[in-house]
């Protein structure tokens, strides 16, 4: 492919997006994932691309072997692969178009809706899960580094520019996020101890990642796909098993309070966790910094609210 047009698209967080037209007029979307953005937790970038190519591998197969149209997997490179590495730090996806409506971060669903989405859900649930599929685990990334900077309050933080503002923040929130974390680590051990299976889960199935076109929803950003319980797909559109019940209709299965409520205080936790390494860590003021702040403000006022 030629490209004749290529335009940046502002859209997203941490990864870099642009709109191409190729030289038969033909649209395509193309992804710069920043690999140090995603190996905050430590695991370093050649770990992080490793689990990036995966999870462009298991959306490939989710697609292709078992025709989840849903699906908005990664176009094959030339020799077969996921993505191209460009370099140590950032690494390459191209992917089909997709003309629709796109839903918004934070955007409540409709019942019907809702169970739309449900449907793509259980369909996803009741795949095998292909061989290049990541494993998760219930425990957030990164959260030695919260007890780490909650066990750091009492000196200056000089990352950055907004290193000594997180740690204020952070020493106000204190009380609250321990309380948290204790109430994580209950959660956890609850829901380990049922032992219930794995299914491959999307990982972020927010409307965010929504795009409505003539045929329905389709799911995109399959970055954090990974096996997991179904809870940690469903808390995301619901934290009330009610609301899920089109969900148990289609699969038998009902969703787990504990499980959803576990999976709602790891998505804060694994927020909190991300942008306490960044403004601990060596930063500069830029347009991700300062979104990053707002999202580090916003996930420790969640905090304060019931799962």
């Amino acid at each position: 492919m030629s490209p004749a047009g290529v335009s940046y698209a502002p859209v997203g967080f941490g990864d870099h997006h642009w709109q191409i037209v190729d030289e038969d007029h033909r649209p395509w979307f193309a992804t710069v994932s920043d690999l140090d953005h995603k190996e905050y937790c430590g695991q370093g970038a050649a770990a992080a691309l490793d689990g990036l190519r995966r999870a462009m591998e298991t959306a490939r197969t989710l697609r292709e072997r078992d025709g989840l149209r849903f699906v908005v997997a990664p176009l094959p490179t030339k020799d077969g692969g996921a993505l191209v590495a460009l370099d140590a730090r950032y690494a390459l996806t191209l992917f089909p178009h997709v003309p629709g409506r796109p839903g918004r971060f934070g955007q409540r669903l409709a019942a019907a809706e809702r169970d739309q989405v449900l449907e793509l859900l259980a369909k996803l649930h009741g795949r095998t899960p292909p061989g290049s599929t990541p494993a998760t685990t219930l425990e957030p990334a990164g959260l030695d580094g919260i007890h780490e900077a909650l066990g750091d309050l009492g000196g200056p933080w000089s990352g950055g520019p907004f290193a000594e503002p997180a740690r204020e923040l952070l020493t106000e929130h204190a009380t609250t996020l321990r309380a948290r974390c204790a109430e994580f680590d209950a959660l956890t051990e609850q829901v380990r101890g049922r032992g219930a299976p794995l299914v491959v889960t999307h990982g972020e199935p927010h409307p965010g990642n929504l795009i409505l076109d003539e045929d329905g929803y389709r799911l995109v950003d399959w970055d954090t796909v990974g096996l997991a319980l179904p809870e940690r797909d469903l808390s995301l559109l619901s934290a009330d098993p009610a609301e899920l019940a089109r969900y148990t209709e289609l699969t038998g299965r009902a969703p787990d309070p504990a499980a959803l409520a576990l999976y709602r205080l790891r998505w804060s936790l694994l927020d909190i966790a991300e942008f306490v390494a960044w403004f601990r860590g060596e930063h500069d003021r830029s347009e991700d910094t300062v979104t990053a702040w707002a999202g580090f403000t916003e996930a420790l006022d969640l905090l304060t609210r019931p799962v």
